[in-house]
């Protein structure tokens, strides 16, 4: 399944992150781990935030991917289904 992952970074914890050389060595390993093809960063609501589009089939797999996150960038993470524009009128043909 074709996944969005957006993530904000508290201003505190990814300074502390920034300041010990931390922040993009998480953000490496999160692209490794998911495989994510895109990914994006910016800011959001005066926090770091970033966004990754990966494909999984295991939902257990999740925890392996936001656990690390959480705890060493206090992140706020959100996951949800995507379609792209081929998948959209796939579905839209059933109809």
């Amino acid at each position: 399944m074709r996944l969005m992952m957006t993530f904000k970074i508290p201003t505190d914890a990814g300074n502390k992150a920034g300041a010990a050389g931390d922040i993009g060595a998480a953000i490496d390993k999160l692209i490794k781990d998911t495989g994510a093809y895109e990914s994006y960063f910016y800011m959001k609501d005066g926090m770091r935030a970033g966004a990754l589009f990966f494909e999984e089939a295991d939902q257990a797999n999740l925890t392996r991917y936001n656990e690390p996150l959480m705890q060493s960038l206090s992140a706020e993470i959100d996951i949800i289904p995507v379609l792209n524009l081929e998948d959209l009128k796939r579905g839209l043909q059933g109809q």
